[in-house]
Parts: structure tokens; C-alpha cells; sequence
């Protein structure tokens, strides 16, 4: 009877251990590839402007945070939203920011890579992602998104693809504008 119980304990023991270091696996899945700064409002304000977000846009805030971006399009110029966050902190704390900003009914926020989000329907893309994932996303951007969309990035360029506009904010902070150009057809 001793035996059995001690065998219980260890087995129960080893079952415990494996789920541990499995949920620590799904932990690291998500692991942030990008860490979380908020992007200051002045310039939310320049990003939104540069882009001439208006009525009939359709944001998309590619690591949207705290949603600022989306909800500031909402309020500030009555657009549609869309933020994208891996983490589902930031989500929780978008969705609060946007209820108490009253814009609920414009903006919504989805917890998921932004490597994996269907963003073809965006007028206009946000970013404040690091140069890596900004040279990892350009394909992406230019393949799926409509010639005319526009594209903003805080802080960091897109490497070769040269921006259309570029603005300074604050004195020193960097805000790149590019307009995703005509698909260019092949001739047979």
C-alpha cells in the first residue's frame, strides 16, 4: 500500500513537471518580438495627419498596445479601427481605452500575430514596430494590401523601400509616410 502511494506521488509528480514545461512552451510561442512603448501622442496627432486619415478610412495599428492610434482615428477623425497585439494584455487594456473613450462601436481589437492577420481591407496601416519586423512585414504589406493604401511607421523606415514623406515630431522623433504603389503586371 506504501508503494502505491509513493508510485501515486511520483507519477503525479512527472504529470506535473511535463504540463509545466509544456505551458512554459506556449508561453515562449508567444513571446514578444517587439516590446511594449507607447507611442506619445504628438505623435499619434503627425502619424494620423500625414496619412490624412478621414471618415472612410479603415485603420489597422499593426502591435496596436494600448490602441491609442485606432482610437485616436475614431475620435479625432471618425474612422473605422482595427488594432493588432500579440499580447493579450494590451488587448484587454485597448478595449477598456477605447469604452472609455467612447468609440467602442468604431474600433475593435484582435489578440494574433500580425504576421497571421488578414489586413487587406486597411486604407491605412500604423506601425511602431523594430526594423527587422518592419523589413519582415514589407512583403506582406505590398503583396496584400490595395495600390493607394497608405502606410505610416514611428520611429523606423522600411530599409531600400524609399518613403514618400517623412516628418519629425518632437524635434527628434521620426514618422515615415509611403503610399503602396500600382501592382506591376507582367505582359505575356
Amino acid at each position: 500500500m506504501r508503494n502505491q502511494k509513493i508510485c501515486r506521488f511520483f507519477l503525479t509528480l512527472v504529470v506535473a513537471s511535463l504540463l509545466a514545461v509544456v505551458h512554459g512552451q506556449e508561453k515562449q510561442e508567444k513571446k514578444l518580438d517587439v516590446p511594449y512603448v507607447p507611442t506619445p501622442q504628438t505623435v499619434v496627432d503627425a502619424m494620423l495627419s500625414l496619412a490624412a486619415v478621414n471618415k472612410g478610412d479603415v485603420v489597422y495599428d499593426l502591435g496596436c498596445g494600448d490602441g491609442r492610434i485606432v482610437i485616436t482615428a475614431a475620435k479625432k477623425y471618425g474612422a473605422r479601427g482595427v488594432g493588432v497585439d500579440i499580447d493579450p494584455e494590451r488587448i484587454k487594456e485597448a478595449n477598456a481605452n477605447a469604452k472609455q473613450a467612447g468609440v467602442s462601436d468604431r474600433v475593435k481589437f484582435i489578440e494574433q500575430d500580425l504576421f497571421q492577420t488578414d489586413f487587406k481591407e486597411a486604407s491605412v496601416v500604423t506601425l511602431y514596430l523594430l526594423p527587422d519586423i518592419n523589413l519582415k512585414l514589407r512583403p506582406k504589406l505590398l503583396s496584400e494590401l490595395k495600390a493607394g493604401t497608405r502606410v505610416v511607421s514611428h520611429s523606423f523606415d522600411m530599409g531600400d523601400w524609399k518613403p514618400d514623406k517623412t516628418e519629425t515630431v518632437d524635434g527628434h522623433r521620426k514618422v515615415y509616410f509611403w503610399i503602396i504603389p500600382e501592382k506591376k503586371t507582367t505582359k505575356q
